[in-house]
């Protein structure tokens, strides 16, 4: 499955969620924001997100600060 993720295309196997997708990059989903086909994705929903073929994910580290 081949899927982009902030501009670059990444092949995938099949079946993966958003977290495991996360995983594998080793990112923190923490300190993270996640959209899909320009759809925020909800921290709690991201291991039952399934990603398909032709997804665009953008992936956003937040940075606190003053």
């Amino acid at each position: 499955m081949q899927i982009s993720v902030n501009g670059q295309v990444r092949q995938l196997p099949c079946e993966i969620t958003i977290a495991e997708l996360l995983k594998d990059l080793n990112l923190d989903p923490r300190t993270l924001a996640v959209e899909r086909n320009l759809q925020l994705v909800p921290r709690a929903q991201h291991g039952m997100v399934q990603l398909v073929e032709g997804d665009k994910i953008e992936v956003v580290t937040l940075v606190g600060g003053g």
